[in-house]
C-alpha cells in the first residue's frame, strides 16, 4: 500500500457500537496504520430522528477504549450542510437530478416481485421527467419533494475492490434512480458521504460488505461532481447464528455494555482478532496486533458468526468462523 493512504472511521450515532462495528473499525485501523497512512474520523449524524442523544460521544469513548486512534479532530457531518447543498446545486445545474414525491410505500407497491434480500425495491422512475421544478412537484402532490439522481440506463460500473476483486454492476437494474437529498433539504447518505470523503482527502474506504451495493452509486456521484474516486475495500460481516447481520436480536453486544460490565478491552480485541484470522482468541491490545504485522490477505473470506453463548474467557459471547 502507498504510505500516503488516507482512510476514515465513520461511526453513525443512530445507536451504540457493537462487536460487528468494532471488528470493521479494528481492521480499518490496522490496515491504515500498518501502511503508514492517516486515518480521519467522521461522525455521520445526518439520519434525523434516528440519531441518539449522546451516541456520538459514546462511540468515541468506545473507540478509545479499544485503543483505536485517529488523526486530527473528528468531523461532524451535520456541520457540512453548506457543502452538501453546493454539490446538490451542481447536480441540478447539470440536469442530473430531479424532484421526486414518491413515498416508500408507493415505490414498493409498484414492484411485482422484489428480489430477495433487497432493502429497497428498484425505483421504477415514476417521477423522472414528471415535474419541471420542485414547486410544481409540491403543487401536484402536496408534499415537499426529495431529489433523485438520474442513473444512466446503459451504464455498467466496474471497479477493483481491494478485498473482493473485480466488481461489476448496472445500477439502473439493481437500484434505479436514487435519493441524494431528502424532503427536508438535508443531504441523503449517498451524496453526503461522497462530498465529505472528498473534503477529507479520503483515497481508501474500508467498510463492511453490506455497503457494497452503495459503491457503484457513489462512484457515479464522484464522476458527476468531478471528484476523485477512492479505492474501496469491502470486508465480510459478523452475523448471528440465524445468518443475519449482528443486531439487538442476537443479544447485547454493545461495546458500552461490555465496557460497563468490566470486560477488559484486550479480551474483546482477542475475540475480534480470532474472527479476523489474527489470533487464537487470547487477550491482546490493538498495538500488539499492529506489531505482529497486518495484511488483508489474512482476513477470512467468510462471515464471522456470533453464537451468543459464553466463551468461558470473560466475554459474554462466543464466535466461530463462518
Amino acid at each position: 500500500m502507498l504510505p500516503s493512504m488516507r482512510s476514515r472511521l465513520a461511526p453513525s450515532p443512530t445507536g451504540a457500537l457493537h462487536l460487528g462495528n468494532a471488528r470493521t473499525f479494528l481492521l480499518n485501523w490496522l490496515h491504515v496504520r500498518s501502511a503508514g497512512g492517516t486515518l480521519a474520523l467522521r461522525v455521520e449524524d445526518l439520519d434525523g430522528p434516528r440519531v441518539k442523544r449522546g451516541a456520538a460521544e459514546e462511540a468515541l469513548l468506545d473507540l478509545r477504549w479499544l485503543g483505536l486512534d485517529w488523526d486530527g479532530e473528528p468531523l461532524l457531518q451535520s456541520t457540512r450542510a453548506a457543502a452538501h447543498g453546493e454539490a446538490l446545486e451542481a447536480l441540478r445545474a447539470a440536469g442530473l437530478v430531479y424532484p421526486c414525491v414518491c413515498t416508500r410505500r408507493e415505490i414498493e407497491t409498484s414492484q411485482s416481485a422484489p428480489q430477495e434480500g433487497e432493502d429497497l425495491p428498484v425505483y421504477p422512475g415514476t417521477c423522472r421527467g414528471r415535474f419541471a421544478s420542485p414547486g410544481e412537484a409540491k403543487a401536484a402532490s402536496g408534499r415537499d419533494p426529495a431529489w433523485r439522481f438520474r442513473v444512466p440506463e446503459d451504464r455498467e460500473v466496474a471497479f477493483a475492490d481491494g478485498f473482493r476483486g473485480k466488481v461489476r454492476d448496472r445500477p439502473a437494474r439493481t437500484s434505479g434512480d436514487f435519493v441524494v437529498a431528502k424532503r427536508t433539504g438535508e443531504a441523503a447518505y449517498m451524496l453526503a458521504v461522497v462530498v465529505d470523503d472528498a473534503f477529507q482527502g479520503v483515497d481508501e474506504v474500508l467498510r463492511g460488505d453490506d455497503l457494497l451495493p452503495a459503491t457503484p452509486l457513489q462512484i457515479l456521484l464522484h464522476e458527476a461532481l468531478g471528484l476523485r474516486t477512492p479505492r474501496y475495500v469491502h470486508l465480510p460481516l459478523v452475523r448471528g447464528p440465524d445468518g443475519r447481520r449482528l443486531a439487538k436480536r442476537h443479544g447485547d453486544t454493545r461495546l458500552s455494555a461490555l465496557r460497563g460490565a468490566g470486560v477488559p478491552p484486550e479480551r474483546v480485541l482477542g475475540l475480534l482478532a480470532r474472527w479476523s484470522g489474527l489470533g487464537a482468541g487470547e487477550p491482546v491490545s490493538a498495538r500488539d496486533l499492529l506489531a505482529r504485522g497486518f495484511s488483508l490477505d489474512r482476513v477470512p473470506r467468510a462471515d464471522a458468526v456470533f453464537t451468543g453463548g459464553d466463551d468461558g474467557k470473560g466475554l459474554p459471547g462466543a464466535a466461530r468462523g463462518g
